[in-house]
């Protein structure tokens, strides 16, 4: 019985989409002080390494561009009444806008106002990062309602000299080999592409911090492309210890799962992810790799080929509300950010659990039951399930099946295949 005063605990898909509502008013760009505050948040969950990149270094074959950041920003009728208001949303303003100060008449206007004609009480996203550019985006409701007359236009904002900045966080694992998890955080308010991904990255890291995973797992808050970009140029001597990773997105609207296979299609965490979603029997898809996207496709280039796949829900620019104000906090529940952070700890226990074993007894089958391995399966409800998993593993521990290989050609859970492994272990019976 709840005693008077007492609150239910929130579950974990409540706080990330409170996290959510918490970042979305933000004004994030790939620069600037809203990347800073959102890291600042996210902060108060994880110790975080931020990290100062400054403007013009070179990354790769980009450089660090100037830092972009805003203070206000309006369209104002004659009356002074602000028709489009920076305030009342961050997308109201087209990203990396130039300042401009000015009056200048609605025809002249036009040219600098974005709008969707097919979703007319929706404003877009829009940005112009490497083009000096200024602009406003607006319904196109509130398009069609201008009169024509003189307007007030006033972007105070600042490109200067600055930095790009990015985070980290590391779950130290038994073993220097990495997994990499990576979420963009340079969209202002969007809340299923990327703030959903920030969440459930957060607390992904916080639900393995909680136990003693095998690997290092390193998260990585950073800017799209170019973020990603900055960090691979900035860890080439880490790049080796790199054997698997995953890049979060498009992580809580109410779709079904999606994956992204990595370039090379066969890499351990596409194998993983892959077992994982058909075992579940949840809906799900497998898309193969395209150079198009997030971040994978810069883990993945050529000269890193990397093992990186990506995780969404709908993917990009697959949902009508994609880049839009459509994309709000009422898009994405806590339902689906659980579930995507459900799958993401199921998928790291396969990653964290998988080994090759060899088969210490490899001459006929031994005797199980004379090493009580029989007898400690009686009254199980998978007794059955169990025995054949044990026989699946003293087949096919030979150095070169791993326990994900033995899943996938019994068809056997890996979980099952993973316990009969251990009872085979403590029995002498193999070893790794």
């Amino acid at each position: 019985m709840t005693e008077p005063g007492d609150r239910p605990t929130a579950t974990p898909g409540e706080e990330m989409h409170a996290l959510v509502k918490r970042l979305y008013p933000l004004c994030r760009s790939i620069t600037g002080d809203g990347v800073r505050a959102t890291l600042e948040i996210v902060g108060e969950y994880l110790p975080l390494q931020v990290h100062e990149v400054p403007t013009g270094t070179q990354v790769l074959d980009w450089t660090v561009p100037r830092e972009w950041n805003i203070r206000d920003a309006y369209v104002a009728d004659a009356a002074g009444n602000r028709v489009v208001d920076f305030a009342k949303s961050s997308l109201h303003v087209l990203g990396y806008s130039v300042p401009v100060s000015t009056t200048m008449p609605l025809s002249e206007l036009r040219g600098h106002l974005h709008s969707l004609p097919d979703h007319p009480d929706w404003v877009p996203y829009r940005t112009s990062y490497y083009k000096p550019e200024w602009g406003f985006c607006l319904a196109q409701e509130t398009l069609d309602a201008l009169p024509d007359g003189d307007y007030e236009v006033r972007i105070d904002s600042t490109l200067a000299d600055g930095h790009l900045t990015y985070a980290e966080h590391v779950v130290p694992g038994q073993v220097p080999d990495e997994v990499i998890v990576s979420c963009h955080v340079c969209h202002p308010s969007l809340a299923n592409d990327n703030l959903a991904g920030i969440a459930v990255a957060t607390f992904l890291a916080r639900a393995l911090a909680e136990q003693t995973p095998y690997h290092t797992y390193r998260f990585i808050f950073a800017p799209g492309t170019i973020g990603a970009i900055t960090w691979l140029a900035r860890n080439a001597e880490r790049i080796e210890h790199v054997k698997h990773g995953l890049v979060l997105a498009c992580a809580g609207d109410r779709g079904q799962l999606t994956y992204k296979q990595s370039r090379r299609g066969d890499a351990e965490i596409d194998r993983v992810m892959q077992h994982v979603l058909e075992a579940s029997e949840r809906p799900h898809r497998i898309a193969e790799f395209t150079p198009y996207g997030y971040d994978e496709r810069q883990f993945c280039s050529p000269g890193f080929n990397l093992g990186v796949g990506s995780l969404s829900r709908t993917p990009y620019a697959g949902y009508p509300e994609y880049h839009t104000s459509a994309d709000n906090p009422d898009f994405v529940t806590p339902q689906a950010m659980a579930d995507t952070l459900a799958v993401c700890r199921e998928a790291f226990t396969v990653l964290d659990r998988n080994r090759r074993y060899l088969n210490l007894n490899p001459y006929g089958e031994p005797q199980l039951g004379r090493r009580g391995l029989y007898d400690a399966l009686g009254g199980r409800s998978d007794t059955k399930q169990a025995q054949l998993a044990m026989l699946w593993v003293l087949s096919l521990s030979d150095g070169e099946h791993s326990l994900l290989d033995i899943a996938e050609r019994s068809g056997l859970p890996f979980g099952a295949v993973a316990a009969a492994a251990d009872a085979l272990h403590g029995a002498g019976l193999v070893k790794t």
